[in-house]
């Protein structure tokens, strides 16, 4: 389940808790005895009870544990709705819980059925009318059905009463979805009004641990619709919003990378003199937009580690220096892989993050190369290999090893000096730069994580698009 679906599943389960201050006892002539609705108490608090459970024992959360977890909840939840749906003469109540069980399972089809079937009948009542609306909403955008979903957001919206939380969360999934059937054009205004719900309820206490990621990921979100359509303009502002909502809010990290977005898509669109502007111009604004000192210094920091990449990007690919090793191919010039889109992954074998960029790297060389991607792991003598001090010959034998181990198909290049990661701003590792098929730098990034290597992904297909 991606993060914008898990904080998705929790604000509705906490609306739906919080709905009633009554206790509804619903069917349970049929099964284990228990109502429908414990049926879904006992799916919902799942996830929960096994983060108690492993806590309890000390066991580190891993992102395979996660999808486990997920997992089984899932499984849970459409067994549990199984049940529920084999009995007879269901209640309005069991009917909701009844959906929301088959949401949690991520029943798309069961969902819509379900929530259709609540609304039809005649003890629902208005409040959880409008949640079930809501949720018909999301499940018919998540299908592109969007006629359902204007028809249903037409009903919400003349209807009581309207929760903050329900817009915010019909409004992003129907930007998301018209961007995923490119329709940016459409994306726009439901993004636009998610972002502005999102920055009313981040000031919310209960909705503080997850309104600055509802904020960035709304924002970005409008950033792109406004992108796609070509208004240039409108998505300069998404970022200066972004920019100025998380300096009002203290967040340093959120602040420097509208900024950095900012610049970086400034340099994109031909503006390179604005861009280079806007840098100077961001330095000073985080001095006087974050309220606290330690934050005003992190979010200058970063943007400075930045200056070199901004003065590269959109300019010829310099060439390699001091290259002493380049194997299993032959030495090349940048000027020679012309034609070609180049990765060029900085990186060295004691770099743990490094790591977690090879399965994408490996997947990439193997699905793109035909298409025109080139991948060059660049790395250089660092005089130790396997844990112990060696010589060059020997680091040479060791780094083919290790590239044997991992089995990284594309081509090693080992520098004698620091020249070339200086030359390319390359001071962190890893750091990716992506070169166009005209030798000119188009993307340079450091570190890596889930969302880097997506927007990797993605810039790399569009490069091998440009001819």
């Amino acid at each position: 389940m991606k993060f914008s679906a898990l904080i998705l599943v929790l604000i509705l389960t906490m609306g739906v808790i919080a709905q009633s201050g009554r206790v509804v006892r619903t069917s349970a002539n049929e099964g284990d005895g228990r109502t429908v609705k414990e049926l879904f108490d006992e799916a919902n608090t799942y996830r929960k009870l096994k983060f108690e459970e492993f806590e309890k024992k000390k066991l580190r959360v891993s992102k395979s544990l996660l999808e486990q977890t997920e997992r089984e909840q899932k499984q849970l939840a459409a067994k549990l709705a199984a049940q529920a749906a084999s009995r007879t003469e269901l209640s309005a109540d069991d009917i909701y819980y009844l959906a929301l069980l088959h949401w949690i399972a991520e029943n798309l089809d069961g969902t819509s059925e379900t929530l259709q079937k609540y609304l039809s009948h005649a003890e629902r009542t208005p409040k959880r009318a409008q949640t079930a609306r809501s949720l018909l909403v999301v499940t018919s955008a998540k299908q592109k059905k969007f006629d359902e979903a204007a028809a249903t957001l037409a009903e919400y919206q003349k209807s009581e009463p309207s929760e903050p939380s329900e817009r915010l969360r019909m409004s992003s999934e129907l930007a998301k979805a018209f961007l995923a059937a490119k329709q940016p054009a459409k994306a726009a205004p439901h993004a636009a009004e998610a972002f502005a719900i999102s920055r009313t309820l981040v000031t919310d206490p209960s909705f503080r641990t997850v309104g600055l990621d509802l904020v960035f990921d709304n924002a970005l979100v409008l950033f792109d619709a406004h992108r796609l359509s070509g208004e240039i303009a409108l998505a300069d502002s998404a970022l200066e919003e972004l920019r100025k909502t998380m300096g009002s809010l203290g967040n340093s990290v959120f602040y420097s990378y509208a900024a950095d977005k900012l610049i970086t898509y400034r340099i994109e669109t031909g503006r390179k003199p604005l861009a280079l502007e806007t840098y100077l111009s961001m330095l000073i604004a985080a001095s006087k937009e974050l309220p606290l000192e330690g934050q005003r210094t992190d979010a200058i920091q970063r943007l400075r580690k930045r200056e070199k990449h901004y003065r590269l990007i959109g300019e010829p690919a310099p060439e390699f220096l001091t290259v002493d090793k380049w194997f299993p191919g032959s030495s090349v010039k940048m000027s020679d892989l012309k034609g070609k889109v180049v990765l060029i992954d900085f990186w060295a074998t004691w770099c743990g993050p490094c790591f977690d960029a090879f399965p994408s790297l490996i997947e990439w060389h193997q699905d793109l190369r035909e298409k025109g991607l080139e991948i060059v792991g660049f790395t250089r003598y660092y005089g130790r290999g396997e844990g112990r001090p060696v010589n060059e010959v020997e680091e040479i034998a060791f780094l083919e090893r290790f590239k044997t181990k991992y089995k990284l198909p594309y081509d090693f290049v080992v520098a004698k000096d620091q020249s070339t990661q200086m030359l390319y701003g390359a001071t962190a590792l890893p750091t990716a730069v992506l070169v166009d098929r005209k030798g000119m730098i188009r993307y340079i990034e450091a570190g890596t994580s889930s969302s880097r290597l997506v927007e990797m992904r993605e810039m790399i297909l569009k490069l091998l698009a440009e001819k």
